[in-house]
């Protein structure tokens, strides 16, 4: 069993908070297309409740997060033409057993992520 697992924070820093109620899919890639593993929102710290990806799930390979900012905006009093929709982040998990740590750092008009700790 794989004993590494996957987790993810989400920033405002338009509003300077974290984001919370923000939903956040995980999609394992395959080939040319994907397969959903998880779907999940983030509580009042911007952070999910559980790891994305659980310890003994983890597995060498291709994965993508989808942050549906787009919905976060509108749902806080965003205009509906609000710039950014989805934010995709395509990773590669390289060891099964570490912990990987994607934090997205957001605004209505731009984001910002990176490997976190």
């Amino acid at each position: 069993m794989s004993k590494g697992y996957l987790t993810t924070h989400v920033l405002d820093t338009a509003k300077g908070c974290p984001a919370s109620g923000l939903t956040i899919h995980l999609y394992a890639i395959k080939g040319a297309g994907r397969e959903l593993l998880a779907s999940m929102t983030t509580n009042s710290d911007g952070r999910t409740d559980a790891p994305i990806l659980p310890q003994g799930k983890c597995a060498v390979g291709v994965y993508e997060l989808v942050f549906a900012v787009g919905d976060y905006h509108q749902a806080g009093g965003a205009e509906a033409d609000a710039f950014l929709s989805d934010v995709p982040v395509r990773f590669r998990i390289a060891d099964a057993d570490q912990h990987y740590h994607v934090p997205l750092l957001l605004s209505p008009y731009g984001y910002s992520t990176y490997r976190g700790s």
